[in-house]
């Protein structure tokens, strides 16, 4: 195979001049394909994340290489001997179906560098460097297309293996490289391996969900002296980047995990570990909330990447409630599952997935293609709206009085609704099943949660009243 930097070259000659024609696309939101990807992208509500590369062969996390210092040549003999023969692609597309999701993520270059399809660019990819020998994408990609799932491919910006990753950033300082690189070349690296990904042999792709610019953020780099979050050492060709993007594929979607506000050529926003507006996850105490679709990334467990000693699985019980907190500020669900290092995902995971696409199979009216509400989340709960109703998600009950009479704080209620006669019900509303509820003298709006406290209703119970017109 010719080396990494002539393919790359021999790339980027063909796509170059359509880069540099469609910068200014990449800032321009207003194409009717974008418009109409971020309008569905917010329909769609819930997706699965997949994290899943070399690092899962060692089953300690996908930041291994980093968190146990491992140098470069060692890691190399590691990821060697990733024998994934328990893949199957459409056993996984099934799974994420039954879970309710309407679209996957997966890993396609994590920060180790690792690529998981037969990439032209570098000879350090799941086919070159693996005895399974086979690109992991392409399946996946046909699988989710049989089984009405959009597929993104999540991309490493940061790269703690490529010798051209250069000045090093926060990360990746213990792989061994040597210290000098060319930045603008590895710019030119990625460019031409989100060609191949975009350039059509693997279908309409989705989007791209970018991480790792944040490696670069001089405020993170020792002595820096620089407070400006929006600060990077290195430029990463952003404009060119997303505008190669939106020029292969006008409706494929770009987000990025910087944690912060939105940068111009991006679709939409992702929290990490977190609600919008929130920062318990550690990530967001930058982070201001744009005006793009949002989008809340979380775990089954605890790791991202397989790790074999995690057994923190969330219930299933946690996960709806995400799920219907992140609906209730606007923003879908992206959960996470690591597939084991024989391409399998382990069974506590696939009975949590299995218990959240069980509510939603229920329950998913009030949850795809919902907006956010008036009313801003609550101690009781959050909401959201579809067209015709309102939608009050009741997640916590423990301010009721004695007699189970609970105050909706923040609830307005449509003009000539009268005391003992409120327009609530429980969803769904077709069956327009009364609840007992009251407005007392001050207009604050009760409900009666008394009787509301076996099956599914001790997840989430679901009230509702219609828009007025």
């Amino acid at each position: 195979m010719p080396s990494a930097f002539a393919r790359g070259l021999v790339a980027l000659a063909v796509a170059l001049p359509l880069t540099l024609s469609c910068v200014a696309q990449a800032c321009d939101p207003s194409t009717t394909e974008g418009l109409n990807a971020r309008a569905a992208f917010r329909d769609d509500a819930f997706g699965v994340f997949v994290h899943w590369g070399a690092y899962s062969k060692l089953a300690r996390g996908e930041w291994v290489m980093q968190t146990e210092k491992i140098p470069l040549d060692e890691y190399r003999k590691e990821a060697a001997t990733f024998n994934p023969v328990e893949y199957d692609a459409d056993a996984w597309a099934k799974l994420f179906k039954e879970a309710g999701a309407s679209y996957v993520v997966i890993t396609a270059k994590h920060h180790d560098g690792f690529c998981m399809w037969d990439t032209q660019q570098t000879e350090w990819d799941i086919v070159d460097h693996t005895p399974y020998g086979k690109d992991v994408l392409k399946p996946l990609a046909e699988a989710c297309e049989r089984h009405g799932l959009k597929l993104f491919f999540y991309y490493s910006q940061l790269d703690w293996s490529h010798p051209d990753y250069y000045p090093r950033g926060d990360t990746g300082r213990h792989s061994g490289r040597p210290e000098s690189g060319d930045f603008d070349r590895y710019v030119d690296y990625m460019n031409a391996q989100l060609t191949e990904l975009l350039g059509g042999d693997y279908g309409k792709v989705a989007g791209v969900w970018f991480d790792g610019w944040w490696d670069q953020q001089s405020k993170r780099l020792k002595g820096s002296g620089v407070k400006d979050p929006y600060v990077s050492q290195v430029n990463w060709r952003l404009d060119e980047t997303y505008g190669l993007i939106h020029s292969l594929q006008p409706s494929a979607l770009v987000g990025a995990n910087h944690h912060l506000a939105p940068f111009d050529g991006e679709d939409f926003q992702m929290f990490e570990r977190d609600l919008p507006g929130e920062n318990h996850g550690g990530f967001s105490a930058d982070a201001t909330i744009g005006s793009l679709p949002l989008e809340s990334c979380n775990t089954i467990n605890g790791s991202w990447g397989y790790s074999a000693g995690d057994k923190s699985h969330k219930t299933v019980e946690q996960l709806v409630r995400f799920l219907v907190e992140s609906s209730g500020r606007d923003a879908n669900l992206l959960l996470n599952v690591g597939p084991r290092p024989d391409g399998t995902i382990d069974p506590v995971s696939a009975e949590r997935l299995r218990g959240v696409g069980e509510w939603l199979a229920k329950n998913g009216a009030a949850i795809y293609s919902t907006r956010g509400s008036p009313v801003p989340p609550q101690s009781w709960g959050v909401s959201n709206r579809s067209d015709e109703w309102v939608y009050l998600h009741v997640i916590d009950r423990s301010a009721a009085d004695a007699d189970g009479w609970l105050e909706l704080t923040g609830v307005e209620l449509p003009e000539g609704s009268e005391p003992n006669e409120t327009p609530l019900r429980l969803f769904p509303p077709q069956e327009g099943t009364a609840v007992p509820s009251k407005v007392d003298a001050a207009g604050a709006v009760w409900v009666n949660v008394a009787d509301r406290a076996a099956g599914e209703e001790t997840i989430d119970l679901i009230l509702c009243y219609p828009i007025a017109e």
